[in-house]
C-alpha cells in the first residue's frame, strides 16, 4: 500500500519553524491501528489523516472531507495546527479549487479559507473558568517553582489548566524559563488536566504581541509543543476579555516560534490565521 503524505510547519513562513505535522491523504479507508502505528513512525506532535466522505470525492474538487488527528500516544479531538497543515496540502499541494474547505472531525465541523498568504481556521472557542489553587498547587510547583502566579484558569471542555504568570514577568522570563513537562505526569494523575497553558501579557501598545505562551501535553506524550492552535481557542477567550480586544496578535515562544492572528467572533467562535511552510512530499509505502 501507498498512502501519500507531506510534512508541513505551521503557523511559520519559513521551513524549520512553527510546528511540524505530518499529513495523509486517505484514498481510501484505512485499518483502524494504522492511524496510530503511522503516528508513532512519524513521531511528530500531530499526523493528520484526511479521507473522502464519499465515492467520487477529489482531492482537487471536492469542499468537505474528513479529519483525524493523533500524537505518536493517541488520538487527539481538536489540532489547530495540523489542521492548518491538512488546508495547506489541499490548498497548495492538490491546488483544491474551493475558497472554503470543510473538515468533519471530533470537534464538529471546521473551515479553512485562504485569505492572502495566510490560512484562516474557523475554530471553537473555549471558555476557562476560574480554578481553585489547592487542587493544581502541586503541577503549577512542577511548571513554574516559585515563580508569581496572577491567574489561574481551566477549560473542562479541552481540559487545559491556564496559567498565567505575573505582569512583572516579560516575554524572555517565559522563554528562559526550564519546564520539566515530565514531572507533569506525577504531580497531575487525577485524568482533570490533559494540557498546561504558561502565558503572560504583552506588549500591545503599537504592534507588539499581545500576548505569549508557551503549551505542555505530556499526558498526550507531547512534552512541549511548537505552537498550538487548540491552546488558542482557549488562550483567545481569555485574553479578548481581559484585554477587552477581539483582534489580537499571538507568540507561542517555543525554540521553533510560531505566530498567530487571532479574531473572536460574536458566534462563540474563533478565527486563527496563520501561514505555512511545506518541507516534506513523498509515500508511506507498506
Amino acid at each position: 500500500m501507498q498512502i501519500p503524505i507531506f510534512t508541513v510547519d505551521a503557523f511559520t513562513n519559513r521551513p524549520f519553524s512553527g510546528n511540524p505535522a505530518a499529513v495523509c491523504l486517505l484514498e481510501n479507508d484505512l485499518d483502524e491501528d494504522l492511524h496510530q502505528k503511522i503516528a508513532t513512525e512519524m513521531n511528530l506532535s500531530e499526523t493528520a489523516f484526511i479521507r473522502k466522505l464519499k465515492p467520487g470525492d477529489d482531492f482537487t474538487k471536492s469542499s468537505c472531507f474528513g479529519l483525524r488527528w493523533f500524537t505518536p500516544a493517541n488520538e487527539v479531538p481538536l489540532c489547530g495546527h495540523a489542521t492548518l497543515a491538512s488546508a495547506a496540502v489541499l490548498f497548495h499541494v492538490q491546488k483544491n479549487t474551493n475558497s472554503v474547505l470543510t473538515f468533519v472531525t471530533m470537534s464538529g465541523e471546521l473551515k479553512a479559507r485562504q485569505v492572502k498568504d495566510h490560512i484562516v481556521l474557523d475554530l471553537p472557542l473555549y471558555t476557562a473558568y476560574p480554578q481553585e489553587l489547592k487542587e493544581v498547587e502541586e503541577l503549577i510547583k512542577a511548571a513554574v517553582g516559585d515563580m508569581i502566579v496572577q491567574d489561574v484558569r481551566y477549560s473542562p471542555d479541552t481540559k487545559k489548566l491556564l496559567v498565567r504568570l505575573s505582569d512583572t514577568y516579560e516575554r524572555s522570563v517565559l522563554e528562559d524559563l526550564k519546564v520539566s513537562a515530565q514531572h507533569f505526569l506525577s504531580a497531575e494523575k487525577t485524568g482533570k488536566v490533559k494540557g498546561l497553558i504558561l502565558t503572560v501579557k504583552g506588549n500591545s501598545s503599537g504592534k507588539g504581541h499581545d500576548f505569549y505562551s508557551r503549551y505542555f501535553a505530556p499526558w498526550y506524550g507531547v512534552l512541549e509543543d511548537p505552537v498550538t492552535g487548540s491552546a488558542h481557542a482557549v488562550l483567545s477567550s481569555y485574553w479578548s476579555e481581559q484585554l477587552g480586544k477581539k483582534e489580537m496578535l499571538a507568540f507561542q515562544c517555543s525554540r521553533r516560534g510560531g505566530e498567530l492572528k487571532i479574531s473572536v467572533r460574536s458566534d462563540g467562535r474563533v478565527d486563527i490565521a496563520g501561514q505555512t511552510a511545506v518541507v516534506l512530499k513523498g509515500n508511506l509505502t507498506f
